[in-house]
């Protein structure tokens, strides 16, 4: 079985800027598993569903500074694929963490690692991906920020499937306001898509409904021959692990700690990493207070 802390624990530097090595702020939950999926483990496939990516620049900027810096990522991208990439923490004089010798050595003494180590792995681990983003590796020691690129790198693909070229602006230090907030995929795979909404309730994470569901839109906890099957392969099936994972979502709001985890349900590892992708998209979404349905044109590969 694969364990999973419930929460991460904090992270105390003696600089009040450093304080907290989370790229999310207390007003929205983060949404962390402890899990490593990688990139150079991730083989080419071919893709049969999900719309090509359209030329050109794509951008994204956090309009707020937690702890000093900021988070800017873009892409380009040619005959339909991501030809480069650019990731980084900034300050608000521009200045890479990179760069911070005193953040570096704060955070590699805790950690073990620093901005000057996972930021350039990240980075790599991405343009090694590229529209794959849940296989974006995890780096020890810098779960938060493996988290969010994965989060961030998905809505530029997203972006670039519609051919958006406006900059993405994540309202990271903004409240939660109040409402539905809806996601939706538009394919299919093995007869089933993701349907995701979040409810905000005072402020507060009240109700997450994430699911899978088929053509007719039955859920894929009611089939029982999917059921069977997976439980039998994977010792687990999606009648326990979406239940769980809604769960799992909404305990991180009340944890007592700034940085939540969500177990990630042995057996549903890619499940439980597009679920936490997702939510993470869903909560910058009602950051901005944007209540549109996301519909994604989620790429599907050929096993």
């Amino acid at each position: 079985m694969l364990k999973v802390s419930k929460t991460l624990k904090g992270i105390a530097l003696t600089s009040a800027a450093l304080m907290s090595l989370s790229s999310f702020t207390l007003v929205a939950p983060a949404v962390l598993p402890n899990v490593v999926i990688s990139a150079s483990a991730a083989k080419a496939a071919k893709q049969t569903a999900g719309k090509k990516l359209k030329n050109g620049s794509y951008k994204l900027a956090e309009q707020g500074y937690s702890h000093g810096y900021r988070i800017v990522m873009s892409m380009k991208v040619k005959n339909g694929k991501i030809v480069s990439n650019k990731y980084d923490y900034l300050s608000p004089k521009g200045k890479s963490k990179t760069k911070d010798a005193a953040y570096e050595k704060a955070m590699k003494k805790v950690n073990g690692i620093g901005p000057k180590e996972y930021i350039p792995k990240l980075l790599k681990s991405w343009k090694k991906a590229g529209s794959n983003v849940q296989t974006i590796d995890t780096v020890t020691g810098a779960t938060d920020s493996s988290w969010t690129i994965k989060n961030y790198a998905q809505q530029l693909v997203q972006a670039a499937q519609a051919g958006n070229h406006k900059t993405i602006k994540i309202d990271n230090t903004a409240a939660l306001k109040d409402g539905t907030y809806r996601l939706a995929e538009q394919n299919y795979a093995h007869g089933y898509r993701i349907v995701f909404s979040i409810q905000i309730a005072n402020g507060k994470l009240a109700k997450s409904n994430f699911d899978y569901v088929n053509a007719q839109g039955k859920s894929k906890t009611v089939d029982t021959a999917y059921e069977k099957a997976m439980k039998k392969a994977n010792g687990v099936g999606p009648k326990e692990y979406i239940p769980k994972l809604n769960a799992e979502l909404l305990k991180s709001e009340s944890a007592k700690e700034p940085t939540a985890v969500v177990d990630t349900v042995s057996g549903a590892t890619d499940s439980s990493s597009m679920f936490v992708i997702y939510a993470q998209q869903l909560l910058d979404r009602a950051q901005a207070g944007h209540h549109k349905t996301v519909k994604v044109s989620n790429i599907v590969y050929a096993e």
